[in-house]
């Protein structure tokens, strides 16, 4: 009889720019409040998409072509063991906002910690082989990916991101790796950085992505790139918004309001989601209460409805049961 995983899953975590003043500023434990700390703790498991390098070295890649380059000091760090992080993907498109002396730091810095680094590597076979760590009898293999930008993609001859295509159709390499991972463990989450920012709902390439990818074998499929939540369709997590930034609030979208999610996992699948509604200030996040929490309550609900999951509200949170 197998037993289920409690997974922390942490969407866009932005720790350069204003919130590496901040962190600067006033340390690595002011970011986020305490409450946000306790949830995490209650996970086996703690995956974030680190969407910033952590280094004090390197260049920005393209200045004339990229408009936005987040790096954050080493002592981001602290902030990531202070959350009980447990493995961070960098298959985004900040990983090499600096060039590849930066990713290399930002690499050693968070192995050094005991962080598990997944989605990038020394060549395409590294960056694609994701990690398999043991949770109590269980082994829960992760994975991630990135469909932009291909100019950051590894190859032989030089590190970068898992990059996959998506846009093209779902590359066969992916697939095959969800395959082999899911005959190597019990449980697989894949976590792709997918589609454009500041949508409400998955684009169809991501749609057909995500079907792919369950029927290769993902127990989970936990998606970032929006900025803003999306809803949750079977095994899918379409979106799992932002967690820290100092980005701009859109006055409609509201991407200063977020998710933390924890879900419950087992071999046949997820069973239980729990997700706290976040209120993000500029580089500070705490738990979102009274407007602010509703906003969140009924833009979660709509977004898994559209998607035919129902959702409940129970002691201050976001419920979904496969029963």
């Amino acid at each position: 009889m197998t037993s289920s995983v409690r997974l922390a899953l942490a969407g866009d975590t932005m720790l350069g720019r204003g919130v590496a003043e901040q962190l600067n500023r006033d340390g690595p434990f002011a970011l986020f409040d305490d409450d946000i700390r306790a949830i995490a703790a209650d996970a086996d498991l703690v995956v974030a998409n680190l969407e910033c390098c952590i280094s004090d070295r390197g260049a920005k890649w393209d200045p004339r072509h990229k408009p936005f380059h987040f790096r954050a000091p080493p002592s981001a760090v602290e902030t990531l063991i202070w959350l009980g992080v447990d493995c961070v993907t960098l298959a985004n498109n900040h990983a090499l906002d600096y060039g590849h002396l930066a990713l290399a730091d930002t690499r050693r810095q968070l192995a050094d910690a005991g962080i598990a680094v997944i989605g990038v590597g020394d060549t395409e076979a590294d960056a694609r082989s994701g990690v398999i760590r043991q949770v109590g009898d269980e082994h829960v293999a992760i994975l991630g990916i990135a469909d932009h930008p291909a100019d950051f993609a590894a190859s032989e001859r030089a590190p970068g991101t898992a990059f996959a295509d998506l846009y093209a159709g779902t590359p066969r390499w992916l697939t095959d790796r969800v395959r082999e991972l899911a005959a190597e463990a019990d449980i697989v989450i894949v976590t792709p950085h997918w589609g454009p920012n500041m949508t409400t709902a998955p684009r169809r390439h991501v749609r057909r992505a995500a079907r792919d990818l369950v029927d290769a074998g993902a127990t989970l499929v936990a998606g970032h790139s929006a900025h803003v939540f999306h809803g949750v369709a079977g095994r899918v997590l379409y979106d799992l918004g932002d967690v820290i930034d100092d980005y701009v609030r859109d006055p409609v979208l509201r991407n200063d309001l977020g998710l933390l999610v924890l879900v419950d996992v087992a071999a046949a699948g997820p069973v239980r989601l729990e997700a706290w509604p976040l209120k993000l200030d500029c580089a500070h996040t705490g738990l979102a209460h009274g407007d602010d929490a509703d906003w969140v309550r009924h833009r979660f609900t709509a977004a898994c409805h559209d998607l035919g999951t129902a959702v409940a509200w129970q002691d201050d949170r976001l419920v979904i049961d496969w029963g």
